[in-house]
């Protein structure tokens, strides 16, 4: 763990940029032909798995000894005691589509916990990054999370389910309740975007289900580190492979997820 520290933490900002440098480039002249579909909504390119590979092959060099959890499979070892968790490109239909909003997600973990994360936004080129018990960062300027303390005055991140229909009533009336008692809901298209923005006090909460650890590690480390606090729909704390996420400025949490468990639990 001593490895762990702002230096460090330098180095995979630095080779996250690599990745974010590429997809900057590759913005301009891509052309819809280049997408695969892994699911009717499910997209990828060439891009993302040119990202992921530039990510894998420096991260490597590091940790020579590490894990990889990386969404387009370009090397899946999990049994390390060093983990990355990748996602080279969160917010692919964004991308796509021509849509600001995407970014690069890394996270780190030892031994099942959380140690570092970073998410770097591809067109605002904002970088937010954590390393465990050292604050969270944009921009090499200090974040934290809103004191707002009442659902009311809270603006709600959310994300569209779109492999996984089973729990749509329950997840539409979480939906339909912040629409009537909050400041409104936002959906953005990347989960660590959605996660940073409420580390950063930009928005208050974050609820979503149907998400992999890649769309959510780094994000969650950042947000934690800045304050806030994460759980799954039960209040424990199996969001990273769980599949369901809360996340709040704490102010906020218990309420907030007193209405999730009344929805999802109905």
């Amino acid at each position: 763990m001593e490895l762990i520290n702002s230096a460090f933490c330098e180095e995979v900002k630095s080779i996250v940029n690599d990745a974010v440098k590429f997809i900057r480039n590759e913005r301009f002249d891509f052309n819809e032909s280049a997408v695969e579909y892994k699911g009717t909504n499910d997209l990828v390119s060439y891009v993302d798995k040119t990202a992921e590979k530039i990510l894998v092959e420096k991260l490597l060099l590091i940790i020579p000894e590490a894990g990889f959890i990386a969404e387009e499979n370009t090397l899946s070892i999990n049994n390390k005691d060093y983990c990355w968790i990748i996602d080279p490109l969160d917010g692919t239909t964004n991308f796509i589509h021509g849509l600001n909003c995407y970014c690069v997600s890394v996270a780190l973990i030892y031994k099942n916990e959380l140690v570092l994360g970073v998410v770097h936004e591809v067109v605002s080129d904002e970088c937010f990054y954590a390393w465990k018990n050292g604050g969270a960062y944009c921009n090499n300027k200090k974040i934290v999370v809103s004191s707002i303390n009442s659902l009311n005055k809270s603006l709600i991140a959310t994300g569209f389910p779109y492999t996984n229909y089973l729990r749509m009533e329950a997840y539409m009336r979480v939906f339909d309740y912040c629409m009537r008692n909050t400041h409104g809901l936002r959906r953005l298209g990347s989960a660590a975007m959605d996660l940073v923005y409420v580390a950063a006090g930009r928005m208050d909460a974050f609820y979503e289900y149907g998400l992999n650890a890649w769309d959510v590690a780094a994000g969650c480390l950042i947000l934690k580190e800045a304050g806030g606090q994460v759980t799954d729909f039960s209040g424990e704390e199996n969001y990273l492979f769980g599949k369901e996420i809360l996340a709040t400025n704490t102010s906020i949490h218990d309420a907030f997820l007193e209405i999730i468990q009344r929805e999802f639990e109905s």
